[in-house]
């Protein structure tokens, strides 16, 4: 039996049937106002029947936070019944469901936000093309974000979720606060690492703090990006030290952001561990770490496990095939998809506006031409 097909039990009681997460994906099918879409509830309905866990597209917790056309929102009280739809399909079938929130931050495109205004820990733009610069957010300003997390933690709460996820990772809010490169603060939110982050370690006490108003477990997770390529930037070395102090607190998780598990350093060439291990290695005993990228195979998964790592999310996999879990547990790897046609959306029950951006983004995914007989 592979290590994957193993049931979990979290420290707070909940279990989980496989150690198998969607990961979390923006899909691009939400309301403009936020609104679930009955073309999303199809999407995570096909996806949830295999998975031990789903992790949702990310949801904004603020107006102002929104990063992308499309995306879900949990910033208002209206929300809470299409978000308990949401949740609901997801248990329906069979697999825990935990929403991921952000805030965008600098990253956020400005013609989405009701002043046109990015905001982020300093006045840095990202290195980026046409990048806008963010105006450097007040002390009011960074304290009602917080609160933020913690209202749209209870609005999971009352959706019923069986968690959430925190985005700490791929350059958004969070990890700006905690970045050398976007925060330039000389106040006590940047400086030393120490410093840096305390933005993080707000957030996380403030999610805590609202996810013990659930009357059942509600699992807590942290996303985080291990480096970044800008100089100054995120090294390995803030990295450990930010998470053996996120292994401190009462998170049940750690999810560890790459494009592939096995790849070594993007800063340095030379260090090829992979980041996922280093992180496992460091703190996995204090806190379960959640790998991901790249892994297509159940033999893929089972040599990323090999390490102690006790939980794998797939991405891409899953869309390309839902039923990637089924096919493992019916012995049909050699019929599991990996790769699809232009003419495969409905059959793949994926949203038009995500398989538009599938199809017009050449490498993403194995995407190959539909040639009729």
């Amino acid at each position: 039996m592979y290590t994957f097909l193993k049931p979990y039990t979290f420290n707070n009681g909940m279990t989980v049937k496989n150690r198998i997460m969607l990961a979390p994906m923006t899909n691009f099918a939400s309301a403009e106002n936020g609104e679930v879409t009955d073309d999303e509830l199809a999407y995570y309905r096909e996806r949830s029947q295999g998975v031990g866990t789903v992790l949702t597209a990310v949801a904004n917790v603020t107006p102002g936070g929104k990063g992308f056309p499309g995306e879900i929102g949990i910033d208002r009280d209206d929300q809470v019944a299409g978000l308990s739809k949401l949740a609901q399909t997801i248990q329906g079938e069979g697999a825990k469901a935990i929403i991921q929130m952000f805030h965008a931050g600098r990253m956020a495109p400005p013609d989405l936000l009701p002043d046109k205004e990015t905001v982020s820990a300093s006045a840095v733009a990202p290195e980026r093309d046409g990048a806008t610069t963010p105006r450097e957010l007040t002390e009011d300003e960074i304290q009602s974000i917080i609160q933020a997390f913690g209202d749209a933690t209870r609005r999971a709460i009352r959706a019923g979720f069986d968690g959430v996820e925190i985005h700490g990772a791929n350059t958004y809010l969070i990890q700006q606060f905690f970045s050398p490169h976007s925060n330039r603060r000389e106040d006590e939110w940047g400086g030393s690492v120490e410093k840096r982050m305390r933005f993080p370690l707000a957030v996380v006490q403030e999610v805590l703090e609202a996810a013990k108003e659930a009357e059942q477990p509600f699992l807590v997770g942290y996303r985080i990006s291990p480096e970044e390529r800008e100089n100054p930037g995120i090294t390995m070395e803030d990295t450990l030290t930010f998470v053996n102090e996120l292994a401190k607190q009462e998170l049940d998780y750690l999810h560890i952001s790459v494009q592939d598990f096995f790849a070594g350093s993007m800063r340095d060439a030379s260090d090829q561990r992979s980041r996922v291990q280093m992180i496992q290695d460091e703190v996995g005993e204090k806190i379960p770490v959640v790998g991901v990228g790249s892994l297509h195979t159940p033999d893929d998964v089972e040599r990323a496990m090999a390490g102690n790592v006790p939980f794998i999310a797939l991405g891409r996999e899953l869309i390309v095939e839902p039923k990637w879990i089924e096919k493992v547990e019916a012995g049909q790897e050699s019929e599991i998809r990996t790769d699809m046609s232009v003419n495969d959306r409905e059959a793949l029950v994926v949203p038009e506006s995500l398989w538009n951006v599938i199809v017009n983004t050449p490498g993403w995914f194995p995407v190959k031409e539909h040639v009729e007989n």
